[in-house]
């Protein structure tokens, strides 16, 4: 993979070790020449990530929002892309990456995670979805997805769709060879969405 979207919060957490394995992943990218595409900031785990990649003299791409580049303070080495809109963000980052990573956040991540997964599923991409799964923190999310796959609101073959695992090396390996379910059909363009 060339680039890599990580979709990740604006905020570290309460636990040293989110930052850590931010920082880790971003590391591990660069030192495979991948490049990381993401939202743009520079503090908590957005800044983390981009750190680690840039510690690496790896690629990194923001794409921020105007309105948002004060607030989360548009990190000031990387490769900025400002645009209008948080719809117009999340269609950039979706173009400019070969995959998807998603590391613990807020409402923003679970928000820009569920539409990249909703796009999969509807055929709109096959590329790659990864959690990293640090200390435990989307274990009931992941419960929740398996809750909606039992209940019949999720068809369970979409569940092929995420990639999880708790430590980098072995997500990204994965992210490399996994391919989505054969039998997702695409229902429209990214352009329609």
């Amino acid at each position: 993979m060339n680039r890599i979207c990580v979709f990740c919060g604006s905020a570290l957490g309460v636990r040293a070790e989110y930052g850590a394995q931010a920082r880790a992943l971003g590391q591990a990218m660069a030192g495979r020449d991948t490049g990381l595409v993401y939202g743009g900031g520079g503090i908590g785990m957005m800044g983390a990530v981009a750190d680690g990649v840039l510690e690496s003299r790896g690629e990194v791409i923001g794409v921020i929002p105007f309105a948002l580049s004060g607030k989360e303070r548009a990190h000031a080495r990387a490769q900025l892309r400002v645009v209008n809109t948080m719809h117009e963000r999340k269609a950039m980052m979706a173009e400019l990456a070969d995959g998807f990573i998603v590391l613990p956040g807020g409402f923003g991540t679970f928000d820009e995670m569920f539409e990249i997964l909703t796009w999969a599923q509807l055929g709109i991409h096959r590329k790659p979805i990864g959690l990293l799964n640090v200390a435990g923190y989307f274990d009931p999310l992941l419960a929740m997805i398996d809750r909606a796959i039992a209940e019949g609101f999720i068809v369970t073959r979409y569940r092929e769709l995420i990639v999880v695992e708790s430590e980098v090396e072995p997500l990204l390996d994965r992210m490399e060879t996994h391919r989505s379910p054969e039998s997702i059909v695409q229902w429209m363009e990214l352009n329609q969405t």
